[in-house]
């Protein structure tokens, strides 16, 4: 049976874990957290959101990015200080505008078949998650952004994706809490939100359950070719991580290693850097994103806060109502590294926008949380052989993670079945 080793416990690296345990494979993964989904997929917008597959490349961007550029609480912000890797990656970024369109329609297929199957997972190992099949609404509050939507519309329905246009009486009816004027709407009924916390922990006992080992406070270090035997295989090795307290009471941990026939890369954000160790170049860059999490404890909250999943355009935030008393809303993209620091002045706009749209919900307890997306520069995950056989990515996808994850997983458990066969 041909050992695996997938490095990551996100979204992506649980999901790749499972299909891979699936097709009969002796799987370990390893994390840096003390549990999986406790870096990016502990508390993103909650959306599995095809109709949110739209790529980023488009001149529009750039001109928002420009004019956003000084103003704190924008929605999309750069931080302007020189980094090679930053500009490098908006150069490549820049590069692939011509294939927006083409991109476009083929992430809107492949969440509808993630989606689909994402469904079938929770129902067959019964992974409770907060789910909600109830849509998401595209709320617009000027024409001019409305038209554009009415464009991109083209290109999710051309990728087979239901979404139509509907009045602000519409909405209403779809969504009762909605308060406020808005020019119209877009609909897509087969669209879903829920926890992706309680998704990948669950997803993780199930993989547990069918065999797959996790490794946990863990710090992989390297990655090489194993130089016993016949040289085939890898060697990774990892260091356990040290306890917050007291460090300098603590000798250095003793470095542990795993001997596996093939590694799967899911590690977010980092795996441009363990890319680059293997040879291989992966051009992820770490956009923030924030969220904050609403507890409505009054029944009077409860009854105001949206249930169906909201989108604004002109915020740039979504919403998720996850079971009868929180409500996920987060937004923004910010470049700025690796900086995990949770900025009052880029929360503040997410309670702000809940105080306005829906004033009768309360936010007297709020939770804010940030994390980062790994995103490549045309904005499509990367699922793909490395190199060195044996070497598999699965990585890169940006905002999309949780809703995408489902599907490429079984396509990189596709590749390491067609070179490492479970005989």
């Amino acid at each position: 049976m041909p050992r695996i080793a997938v490095i990551g416990a996100g979204i992506s690296g649980v999901t790749a874990a499972y299909s891979l345990a699936l097709r009969g494979y002796d799987v370990t993964v390893i994390d840096r957290g003390r549990y999986p989904a406790m870096d990016t997929s502990f508390a993103n917008g909650g959306q599995l959101s095809a109709c949110n597959a739209e790529v980023w490349n488009s001149v529009a961007t750039i001109f928002k990015g420009l004019k956003w550029m000084l103003k704190k609480d924008a929605p999309l912000l750069v931080n302007p200080w020189p980094s090679w890797h930053k500009y490098s990656w908006m150069a490549e970024f820049i590069a692939a505008i011509p294939h927006y369109r083409q991109n476009t329609i083929e992430t809107t297929r492949l969440a509808i078949a993630a989606r689909k199957h994402l469904f079938s997972i929770a129902e067959t190992e019964g992974i409770a998650f907060d789910l909600e099949q109830r849509g998401i609404l595209h709320i617009f509050h000027d024409r001019k952004a409305f038209d554009a939507s009415a464009r991109v519309n083209k290109l999710l329905t051309e990728g087979g994706l239901e979404r139509h246009a509907v009045t602000n009486e519409e909405m209403r009816a779809i969504e009762p809490a909605l308060r406020g004027e808005y020019v119209g709407g877009f609909f897509t009924p087969s669209d879903a939100t829920g926890d992706i916390h309680k998704f990948t922990r669950g997803l993780a006992e199930a993989a547990q359950r069918r065999g797959v080992t996790f490794i946990q406070d863990a710090i992989v270090s390297t990655i090489a070719r194993d130089g016993t035997g016949d040289g085939a295989g890898f060697v990774v090795k990892f260091t356990p991580a040290l306890p917050e307290a007291g460090l300098a009471d603590f000798p250095p941990p003793a470095e542990r290693e795993v001997r596996v026939d093939a590694v799967v890369v899911s590690a977010a954000s980092a795996s441009r850097a363990l890319a680059a160790a293997l040879g291989d170049r992966i051009n992820v860059y770490p956009v923030k994103g924030y969220s904050i999490t609403v507890n409505a404890d009054r029944p009077e909250s409860q009854a105001a806060t949206p249930t169906v999943s909201l989108l604004d355009e002109a915020a740039k935030i979504v919403t998720s109502r996850l079971g009868a008393s929180r409500l996920r809303v987060a937004g923004t993209a910010e470049y700025n590294g690796f900086n995990r620091d949770i900025r009052s002045d880029r929360i503040q706009p997410l309670i702000d926008w809940v105080r306005r749209e829906f004033p009768a919900v309360d936010t007297d307890r709020v939770v804010p949380w940030t994390g980062l997306r790994p995103m490549m520069p045309d904005m499509m995950p990367r699922v793909r052989r490395g190199r060195q056989k044996g070497i598999f990515y699965h990585t890169g996808h940006g905002h999309l993670g949780w809703t995408l994850s489902a599907a490429t997983s079984e396509l990189v458990a596709d590749q390491v079945a067609a070179d490492f066969p479970v005989r």
